[in-house]
């Protein structure tokens, strides 16, 4: 960016920097000499002084170019925009160019795949968009060896982290992934470039700038051969793109491609590294032409034709066709075992029409030829012509009400009817005259193809009934899916109505049993061999449906519900799990807290439970009665808080292991607090809590302990008293306010970064000394007040120091929860 500026400035642009970071590297520096530098703002936060992009400075400079380093850069808080980028477009809108600066790893679209590869997350990023939006975009690109050679020198960290970098940031892999990724991401961009500069200059001729085979799919069983050979070509070419493409019938009249074979070899095009597409088209080969050449295509798969060899007069084909009018993409036809054996009949099943309906067409067909010749016998005959045109209208409503079949059958009697009766000479099947003759056979060709019309409508009508039927089932799943714990019932009961049946279970498969998951509806299946319909889900589970058996048209939709039950049963696992983690995590909380109260406070008792015995059993000093009574009541006053600490871990324990909860009551502050401040020197601790504060919710042990343990910690580090508020405060709308409890001390305090961690086990002040903890007090203090539903956080004091804030819920919530 700064060698930019100096070409610029050199032609005699007018350059400026609006902002450069040289992260203290001195040939960064030396590059931005000689460049005019727009002073930099001055924003204070939290009492520290940061510099930022004075964007209002680079406007009314108004260079001709700006230079903005760090384009994903998070601005200080409080500033007019959250990102730096955001700061480039006010710069670009004022009429000022900008030049920028961007790592590959700040990319929006990218960053999710970045913190997979380097274990790192890029919390700064930039819209896709606004890159996209640069009128140039350069990549800077180093091999990932150089780049670590100039680590290695020192160009870009300090000695004291370049071995810390190189080990684990800039690593080898690392570095390369990354460059890969920027290459791959700029060349998508040229790709687009070039889309657009041929589509504006009407270029349809293939530029093999980048080999793209295409891979034309019809549904028929050579797919899966035509996708393996396409995905060789490809490789052979050097990482060529591979597409998958299917030409659909713009009327969906005589597509002949099998959904489960495309849907099998979408799967194996997406699983070799190609994409797939369907388009429609009324001729397959020019739609197949004009989408290879709308993506650029340099070479085209296509499978010998199917079709037998009469058939070729009706046409050359579409391998010929496109291979003829392919023009400068080359054209493979592969064979397979299916050449020349025929396409094969379209997978339908059965007729569209209901059984009553063929019933009564069949009736018509054999009965309505019949009665018509009978009634137009009995009456003077029309003509001939007449004659024809009302059997042809009879045979049109038998293909109405029956369909093809009775239809031909209609056809077939109304021409023998027709012939024997009123085509001269009568009562022979002899035509004399050759229009008479004529008129028969297009009787009877006009009879069928109507027919045919009329049941090829039928069934289209039928699938796209089904189609519909099918959508809205598979529309109604996805809107049904993962809605919190009702969801695998909830798609239970979609399963049941979409199907009609009495019952659905999922079953799953346990130590050689089947035991039920889920179920709905009367008298479900405890067995896939009791169920009318089952579908795997999963390796050890089933979806059994009870009630009827499903036609096979019905199992592509019920496999979907399978695949989502075990998603929804995965999710139910991985809850399950999660639940199991979370109280893991918890039992470790609470057992920290308990190690760190048992290495924390049980030896201040036990020393001076020590100490006082082993006084009294001196022999080499004679106390006095009054000594006695004192170190006795020491021992005791020692012994009762042993005591009463050791109750409350074992409830913490049985606490731990979910065998009872903290015994919560209304509770006074002032009631705590004694036993809390029993082992503080009274000289250390001022108490000013009000006699009004209203009594707490809370376990008087545990809050006693997480107080004591809080006090005792402020008293170590503070260097006055320590002095103890409380107050009652502001209730919201979800009701009152908590009691808030402070210990106030007047130590060094804690920066704002480590007010969180210092609540992690094993953490101590930076200075404190080695005797003074192991730095589980406060891990100990905020885990009791958490145990009793109340919290703890740190605040600095006014004036220096640091204020440990209990919040606990007043009893007046309990009675508002009754």
């Amino acid at each position: 960016m700064l060698g930019e500026g100096h070409r610029r400035s050199e032609r005699g642009t007018d350059v400026v920097i609006g902002y450069v970071e040289t992260h203290g590297r001195p040939m960064t520096a030396a590059m931005a000499e000689g460049l005019e530098i727009v002073p930099r703002r001055e924003p204070v936060h939290r009492g520290s002084e940061f510099t930022e992009l004075d964007v209002d400075a680079v406007i009314a400079r108004r260079p001709r170019v700006a230079l903005v380093d760090e384009l994903a850069h998070t601005n200080v808080p409080g500033s007019r925009n959250a990102k730096r980028w955001q700061d480039v477009e006010e710069i670009l809108n004022a009429g000022i160019d900008v030049v920028s600066t961007l790592n590959v790893q700040h990319l929006e679209s990218l960053n999710d795949v970045v913190e997979r590869i380097t274990d790192v997350r890029q919390r700064e990023t930039v819209p896709d968009e606004v890159v996209r939006r640069a009128d140039q975009i350069e990549l800077v690109d180093m091999a990932p060896e150089a780049l670590r050679r100039r680590l290695a020198h020192g160009n870009v960290y300090a000695p004291e982290k370049i071995d810390a970098a190189l080990g684990n940031y800039f690593r080898l892999g690392n570095l390369t992934a990354l460059r890969e990724l920027a290459l791959l991401w700029l060349a998508d961009r040229v790709d687009e470039a070039l889309a657009r500069y041929r589509d504006q200059h009407g270029i349809t001729r293939p530029w093999e700038a980048r080999e793209r085979v295409v891979v034309a799919l019809t549904g028929g069983p050579e797919g899966d051969t035509l996708v393996r050979r396409a995905a060789r070509v490809a490789a052979r070419a050097g990482r060529a793109d591979l597409l998958a493409v299917h030409v659909a019938r713009s009327d969906g009249l005589r597509d002949d491609a099998r959904p489960h074979a495309l849907d099998r070899q979408r799967v194996l095009a997406e699983d070799l590294g190609g994409s797939y597409h369907q388009v429609l088209g009324d001729d397959v080969a020019t739609a197949l032409l004009e989408f290879a050449r709308g993506v650029n295509a340099t070479q085209i798969v296509l499978g010998s034709s199917r079709r037998r060899g009469w058939q070729f007069v009706l046409g050359p084909g579409v391998g010929a066709t496109v291979a003829r009018e392919a023009g400068d993409i080359d054209v493979h036809l592969v064979t397979h075992e299916r050449v020349g054996k025929g396409r094969g009949l379209v997978e339908l099943a059965g007729s569209p029409l209901s059984r009553r309906r063929r019933g009564g067409g069949w009736a018509l067909a054999l009965l309505g030829p019949v009665l018509l010749a009978a009634g137009l016998r009995a009456g003077e005959p029309p003509g001939l012509d007449t004659d024809v045109l009302l059997f042809l209208a009879l045979t049109v409503g038998v293909a109405l009400v029956g369909g093809l079949w009775p239809a031909v059958a209609a056809a077939v009697a109304g021409f023998l009817l027709l012939n024997w009766f009123f085509t001269p000479p009568v009562h022979t099947l002899t035509v004399d005259e050759p229009q008479n003759a004529l008129a028969l056979a297009v009787f009877v060709a006009v009879a069928v193809a109507v027919s045919s019309v009329v049941d090829l409508a039928a069934r289209r009508s039928r699938q796209a009934a089904r189609s519909s039927a099918e959508s809205d089932a598979l529309r109604l799943l996805a809107a049904s899916v993962l809605r919190g714990e009702q969801a695998l019932p909830a798609l239970l009961e979609r399963v049941r109505e979409t199907f009609a049946v009495r019952a659905v279970a999922l079953l799953e498969r346990r130590d050689g049993a089947w035991r039920c998951v889920d179920s709905t509806g009367p008298d479900p299946a405890t067995r896939p061999d009791a169920a009318e319909a089952v579908a795997e889900v999963g390796a050890e589970s089933v979806l059994v449906l009870s009630g009827r058996v499903l036609p096979a048209a019905d199992r592509r939709v019920l496999t979907a519900f399978a695949a989502q039950a075990e998603a929804v049963l995965e999710w139910r696992r991985l809850a399950e799990e999660a639940a199991r983690a979370r109280r893991l995590a918890e039992g470790d909380k609470i057992r920290t807290a308990l190690l760190a109260a048992v290495s924390h406070d049980l030896r201040t008792p036990l020393a001076a439970i020590k100490a006082g015995v082993g006084s009294l059993r001196a022999t080499d000093v004679r106390w006095e009665p009054e000594d006695e009574a004192e170190l006795l009541a020491a021992v005791e006053e020692s012994a009762d808080r042993l005591d009463g600490l050791i109750g409350n871990l074992l409830d913490m324990s049985r606490l731990s292991t979910g065998v009872v909860t903290p015994l919560i009551r209304a509770v006074a502050v002032e009631e705590v607090l004694p036993a809390a401040l029993a082992g503080v020197p009274a000289d250390r601790v001022r108490v000013a809590v009000p006699e009004t504060l209203p009594p707490v919710l809370a376990d008087p042990g545990l809050l006693e302990r997480a107080v004591a343990n809080v006090v005792e910690n402020a008293v170590r580090h503070s260097r006055e008293p320590v002095l103890i508020t409380a107050g009652q405060a502001p209730g919201g709308p979800d009701g009152p306010g908590g009691v808030e409890l402070r210990v106030v001390d007047r130590g060094p305090g804690v920066p704002d970064d480590a007010k969180d961690t210092m609540f992690a086990p094993f953490q101590r002040l930076g200075d404190a000394p080695q005797g003074t903890g192991v730095g589980l007090g406060l891990a100990v203090a905020r885990g009791f007040a958490e145990a009793v539903g109340g919290a703890l956080r740190a605040e600095d004091t006014p004036g220096g120091g640091l204020t440990m804030v209990f919040t606990v819920r007043p009893a007046a919530a309990r009675e508002e929860e009754r």
